[in-house]
């Protein structure tokens, strides 16, 4: 009995252990370099531009791309999955695909007129940017720009494209009819993406922007029918009605300037992150079914975000010293943030002194 009753207390202050737990090593702490400039980051949280109802102009966002702009990022990530990301998931279809489907554009029109697949579009298109001159010339940034498309890096074709004289963007040097109706296309079309993060980045000079997302994380529930009502039900919560309410009085403003501006600025304030675990992932952690959908949830976002802040450190860790404006979904902000903060040469930059 009393071997039982030892080997019982040493379980229980076990678990208690591990529970109570603090590294004493803290990277945030640990803060560098001695001599020269550190890497800033600043999050902007995003709502989804194409989700916004259509008293949204794309006009109205003049406002918030000048205090973008006047912040003078030296470059821009945003929320897209890279060329390689994709050419990566069609490897592996059969998991990948309703990822791909969503979020992968088919490059075989791109491949046809350039006559390279996606690995070869990523090779030249940095061959290319390691020697761009200081002047490009039309045709070579018709170029650049159909190489991006082959390497399924839009975005960053669209910078190229907005920095062509109207009188330029034509077909020519590797961009076809085909392409160029796909830039059209892009041009127009709703996201931020391109209305912010292309727009700025030929704003400021720059020739490409970063795809930073990821959704290569978490595997497909066993029962999705089961998962989804199980999430939507953790998500009927107090909190997420408030959300519901505070968001139809911004969104009543949205045929302004000031009022997309006012929307950021909500949307980017210390409460609305706070709001954001309280409705969706603390909600989803502690949902009660045996199968423990919720908890499958959060670490799939948990696993994305850390992927995804991966990739934004990969960006200033190129360029050391880098300012760099990370445009991405408002739900992702305060995880990016934490997550960031823990690099030991990044300092993070507040959104609201920009924006104010």
């Amino acid at each position: 009995m009393r071997l039982r009753a030892l080997l019982i207390s040493m379980t229980l202050c076990g678990g208690a252990v591990a529970q109570d737990y603090q590294p004493a090593f803290d990277p945030s702490r640990l803060k560098g370099p001695a001599a020269g400039p550190a890497s800033e980051i600043m999050v902007l949280g995003s709502p989804h531009l194409s989700q916004l109802p259509k008293t949204f102009q794309p006009s109205s966002l003049s406002l918030l791309n000048d205090r973008l702009a006047g912040w003078k990022p030296q470059a821009i990530a945003v929320e897209e999955r890279s060329g390689p990301q994709c050419d990566f998931m069609h490897r592996y279809v059969e998991r990948y695909r309703e990822a791909i489907d969503s979020y992968c554009w088919d490059t075989a029109p791109a491949r046809a007129a350039t006559g390279l697949d996606v690995p070869q579009a990523t090779a030249e298109a940095e061959k290319l940017l390691a020697a761009w001159p200081a002047a490009p010339s039309s045709a070579q940034r018709r170029r650049l720009a159909a190489v991006f498309l082959a390497g399924g890096e839009s975005t960053s074709a669209m910078v190229q494209w907005l920095r062509l004289p109207a009188a330029e963007r034509h077909a020519g040097d590797g961009l076809d009819e085909v392409l160029v109706a796909r830039l059209h296309r892009l041009e127009v079309r709703p996201g931020e993406s391109v209305m912010i993060a292309a727009q700025l980045a030929a704003r400021l000079g720059h020739d490409r922007v970063h795809a930073m997302d990821d959704q290569t994380a978490g595997r497909p529930y066993t029962d999705r029918k089961a998962a989804g009502e199980a999430i939507m039900k953790a998500w009927d919560n107090p909190a997420n009605k408030q959300r519901e309410e505070q968001d139809k009085v911004l969104k009543q403003e949205l045929g302004s300037a000031e009022g997309v501006l006012a929307l950021y600025r909500a949307y980017n304030s210390p409460a609305h992150v706070a709001a954001t675990f309280e409705i969706d992932f603390g909600a989803a952690m502690n949902e009660p079914s045996p199968q423990r959908f919720g908890r499958n949830y959060v670490g799939y976002w948990e696993t994305r975000n850390l992927r995804m802040a991966a990739n934004i450190r990969d960006v200033v860790g190129v360029t050391p010293g880098t300012r760099l404006l990370v445009i991405v979904g408002a739900s992702h902000k305060g995880y990016l943030e934490a997550y960031l903060h823990q690099m030991h040469d990044v300092r993070l930059v507040d959104t609201a002194q920009v924006l104010r």
